[in-house]
């Protein structure tokens, strides 16, 4: 008898249960109202700090030092103190919410000091790209915007080169995928497309995250696979594959720098926003500094993080895409459909994988686990087929 793919995939998805579904639903909705919220809650931090006058300040006690170290000791100020107004919220969104939901184990004490090396890091990185943000809004006059996005693009790609060895392994243990069965089939496929052996690892995810997952991260010399361990636990071996042979399909694709060329086209269009809304904003959040002026940093960083929530769809618009051709890599190169659908349906505990198409098309970084599931249906049917005759 002919497999139906779309009988096959409902089961997948049925499997799940009832409670289960109703929950991942939850969850799910929740998360994209997160995203607005956040946005409320970042108007409110530029609110407090421009009113409170703290910046300005700082920027009389620095009035005889080079314009420089102003904008780097402001800019500093502004994301230590805009990160502190802002603990409550993020406790609440990555620590207390997650683990309502069952979807982290980890000690409050320890989330809240990765939070805090994760500030520092962000606070000190995100104040260097100001100086010269700023530095070229008073050298390159009205173009300053596009000049910006370059120097976002060669940042990012400099980021992505050193994180996985210089950041990452601050927050996680990355160590070699361990001796033995899944270790042997994972550097199989790994040779098979090109990709060295030493580039995968395995990484303690669990201590941050219950999920079901794995990424790509890294550019060049520093690229590489890294699976959670929560994979692992209990896990048959062709799930294992298929979830790598995704991720080797995200590597071998180069979608990290298609990632890079987005997000620089992104910033390029936030900076622009910020060269024509900024006056505008400035007066409706009540500061008197001119765009050239370091102390309206806060009214800066709210113009693009308008930009990001509005331009979600695009970036998940990419993102989808690049999701199902690795998922396609996965089962052209190991041909496990029914071992990728399975472990597709333990992520769908998390993002619920029967949401309408807008909602869909705004929020999901990933096509809905239904559509990806009954993507695998249907190869699975056709080679079945290609198989009997």
């Amino acid at each position: 008898m002919a497999l139906d793919p779309a009988t096959a995939t409902a089961a997948y998805i049925d499997a799940l249960g009832a409670d289960a579904l109703a929950k991942s639903a939850a969850y799910t909705a929740g998360n994209h109202w997160l995203v607005l919220w956040g946005l409320v809650v970042t108007g409110l931090v530029t609110w407090v700090i421009v009113r409170a006058g703290w910046l300005d300040r700082i920027a009389k006690r620095l009035a005889g030092r080079g314009p420089n170290v102003r904008v780097f000791v402001i800019a500093l100020v502004y994301f230590f103190v805009a990160s502190l107004l802002t603990l409550p919220w993020t406790l609440y969104e990555d620590w207390w919410r997650e683990t309502q939901y069952g979807r982290t184990s980890q000690p409050l004490g320890d989330a809240f000091g990765q939070f805090a090396l994760a500030v520092v890091i962000s606070a000190v990185l995100t104040a260097l790209l100001a100086v010269g943000v700023y530095l070229l809004l008073r050298r390159t006059g009205r173009r300053w915007w596009v000049w910006s996005s370059g120097l976002f693009a060669a940042s990012l790609a400099v980021l992505l080169l050193l994180s996985p060895t210089l950041i990452e392994p601050l927050f996680n243990e990355f160590r070699p995928v361990p001796e033995g069965p899944v270790r042997e089939a994972l550097l199989g496929m790994a040779e098979r497309a090109g990709v060295p052996g030493d580039r995968l690892f395995v990484y303690d995810g669990s201590r941050q995250s219950n999920n079901f997952t794995a990424n790509v991260a890294g550019v060049g010399p520093s690229a590489r696979i890294a699976i959670s361990d929560v994979a692992f636990e209990g896990v048959p071996l062709d799930e294992v594959k298929a979830v790598t042979a995704h991720e080797i399909g995200h590597y071998v694709l180069n979608h990290v720098w298609w990632t890079v060329g987005v997000l620089s086209l992104l910033a390029l269009v936030a900076f622009y926003a910020v060269d024509r809304l900024y006056p505008r904003m400035a007066r409706a959040f009540g500061t008197d500094a001119a765009l050239s002026d370091p102390r309206g940093l806060p009214v800066v960083v709210f113009v693009v993080t308008l930009v990001g929530v509005l331009a979600q769809p695009f970036e998940n618009t990419l993102s989808r895409m690049h999701e199902t051709s690795a998922d396609r890599y996965s089962l052209t190169s190991v041909n496990l459909p029914d071992a990728l659908a399975s472990a597709l349906v333990k992520t769908a505990e998390y993002r619920y994988p029967r949401p309408s198409t807008l909602q869909e098309v705004v929020f999901y970084t990933h096509p809905s686990v239904e559509r990806r599931v009954r993507m695998a249906m249907e190869w699975k049917a056709a080679h079945d087929a290609d198989a009997a005759r």
